[in-house]
């Protein structure tokens, strides 16, 4: 059975709490486990929440700050001890490729996966596969950061009222899906578009062109919110977004579910992320992101 959830490993911003672990995020994608940001403690964090080195096929960081990136030398040393089957391809800065250097060969390990690194340069796909397209935007943080975004491509929904006005069923259903046409009727006839769904990952930014490009029409939205409104100028001066910056991005972009987190150590009052979201404007489905958490991405 398929399952297309985000899992929470961390969500406190530059210190860690009793409370928050340094970030971590795994985007479980059907049988695609993409790891974002992973900061200090990833690897303990994964296995208290059930997610092993084997379910990892990508990992995207979007910049090199210590607590979105200090977790790499473990994890990818973890994903070499237990000999993961199958290759495994890290997304990262490219102006900051010493950094993953350093991290990657941290300490003395043997290597056993494959391991390919493909930096990110520019707006735009990064990989393109059956199931979904992996794109990347510039973001707006005193480092190079990348925000990221998963597109499934559309598909067809079938109307069963249409098949059956046109006699068909059974196996000719399959058939009409795997051919396209059937006795003279095609598929667009007895079918609607279905969207793909779309899953965007913002960290560490101010507004920006990008923040909205990777928030627009997305099912999932999950958006740093390192400050409250009345710290504003704070956000902006350090490169971050407030809670009600984020939720008004995704009310904007129509986003469906929006997940809040990096939060600064502080506040002490997750509530008051969620009031000033709604606040905002934002009236979706709304998750202020904890530690060891799951969050489905909303059904089509």
């Amino acid at each position: 059975m398929s399952v297309r959830e985000l899992v929470v490993l961390g969500t406190a911003s530059q210190v860690p709490t009793r409370h928050r672990n340094h970030n971590g995020y795994v985007l479980r994608w059907d049988g695609q486990g993409i790891l974002f940001d992973p900061g200090e403690g990833t690897q303990r964090q994964m296995l208290r929440a059930g997610v092993a080195a084997h379910d990892l096929h990508r990992i995207c960081v979007t910049h090199f700050h210590g607590d979105h990136s200090l977790g790499l030398a473990g994890v990818i040393q973890r994903i070499n001890l237990d000999q993961v089957p199958h290759p495994v391809t890290a997304h990262y800065p490219a102006s900051g490729q010493r950094f993953f250097d350093r991290l990657r060969y941290a300490t003395a390990y043997r290597e056993t996966v494959d391991l390919t690194e493909a930096p990110v340069t520019a707006d735009g796909p990064l990989a393109v596969t059956p199931d979904f397209t992996l794109e990347a935007r510039r973001l707006s943080h005193p480092v190079e950061s990348y925000g990221y975004r998963l597109v499934e491509p559309d598909g067809r929904r079938l109307l069963p009222e249409r098949l059956a006005a046109h006699g068909i069923k059974g196996p000719d259903v399959g058939r009409l899906q795997r051919e396209g046409v059937l006795g003279g009727v095609a598929l667009d006839a007895v079918s609607e578009v279905r969207r793909g769904q779309r899953f965007a990952f913002v960290m560490d930014t101010r507004l920006c062109d990008g923040v909205h490009a990777l928030a627009e029409g997305a099912d999932m939205l999950v958006i740093e919110s390192t400050f409250l409104g009345e710290d504003v100028r704070l956000a902006t001066d350090h490169g971050h977004l407030t809670a009600g910056q984020a939720a008004a991005v995704a009310r904007d972009a129509g986003v469906r579910h929006l997940v809040l987190t990096h939060f600064s150590q502080r506040y002490s009052d997750p509530a008051a992320f969620e009031r000033q979201a709604r606040a905002a404007g934002f009236d979706g489905e709304l998750s202020i992101a904890q530690d060891l958490t799951r969050v489905p991405v909303p059904k089509r």
